[in-house]
């Protein structure tokens, strides 16, 4: 029995010390009470310490969740059916007000989240037509829908992060209709566009025309004019080179034998001339003058 009283101490002390501390992990709140009131909330990692048999603690997960909201029918600000399909990322970010409000019950605040990311989605697909929701498809209207979802949700201890739509889709019976109605609007776009650019293209093809034309006149009008220069300054030459009597014959015999050498061509080599012509004299070796 002396034996046996050492080792029920060593038991009982080995109990207390074991109810006077607690371990806290990382992402993990834990709530100190102390007769059913919380006392304190501590978060940083390791053993910590409480009063045996009086304080328990009651640990809450601060970790960033997931929850898959169930898909949904909204109506646009002109009155088209779409159905939302949303996911939201959530945490603890007040441990108190989520024990005191919830009860730290997890299936509670999905329900409170469920219905404050409806709502705000039904309220900003409302205040917007169709179009402009499509428009607007991707972070601005992420970051709309989540602001709106945080609004209350503050008093539950509860953060939404990001409340984003993961498909935004219209119901089967008029998805035809929409299609068909966004393919004639791009196609009137894309029509109009290729009006424009062949309109641009007719002008800048007229422009470079009437440029080349005015050029072409231009080019012609100096060609002429420098023609005329030339032709003008060959008959000055000729007039300086053949101003003399002698000069002048020089030049007749010049221009009867040109004619001489091309009369000669083709096969026919016979010619027939009057023997005062200036190529008989030439040929029959009479001199120039009569």
């Amino acid at each position: 029995m002396k034996k046996r009283i050492p080792i029920i101490i060593l038991i009982l002390i080995l109990l207390a010390g074991l109810s006077c501390t607690y371990s806290i992990n990382e992402k993990e709140y834990a709530a100190v009470r102390q007769f059913g009131r919380i006392i304190a909330v501590k978060s940083e990692p390791g053993l910590q310490f409480k009063v045996p048999f009086i304080q328990n603690v009651q640990k809450i997960s601060a970790a960033t969740k997931i929850y898959d909201i169930p898909a949904s029918d909204v109506i646009t600000k002109d009155k088209k059916t779409m159905i939302a399909d949303n996911y939201v990322l959530w945490y603890v970010s007040d441990p108190t007000a989520y024990i005191k409000t919830l009860n730290a019950v997890d299936n509670r605040a999905i329900e409170r989240i469920e219905a404050a990311v409806y709502n705000a989605t039904k309220n900003v697909i409302s205040s917007m037509t169709q179009d402009e929701i499509i428009a607007a498809r991707g972070e601005n209207l992420t970051s709309m829908i989540t602001e709106r979802s945080n609004s209350g949700m503050a008093s539950y201890g509860i953060t939404i992060l990001q409340s984003q739509i993961k498909t935004l889709d219209l119901p089967d019976d008029n998805k035809e209709a929409v299609y068909e109605r966004m393919i004639s609007e791009r196609q009137n776009i894309a029509a109009s566009y290729t009006a424009e650019g062949s309109a641009e293209a007719q002008k800048i093809r007229n422009s470079t025309d009437k440029e080349t034309a005015v050029m072409k006149a231009e080019a012609s009008r100096q060609a002429a004019v420098l023609e005329a220069e030339g032709e003008s300054r060959y008959m000055e030459i000729l007039q300086d080179a053949y101003n003399t009597e002698e000069k002048a014959e020089f030049y007749n015999f010049i221009r009867s034998l040109d004619a001489f050498k091309a009369s000669m061509n083709g096969e026919n080599k016979t010619i027939i001339l009057d023997k005062d012509s200036e190529i008989a004299k030439i040929i029959y070796g009479l001199g120039l003058e009569d």
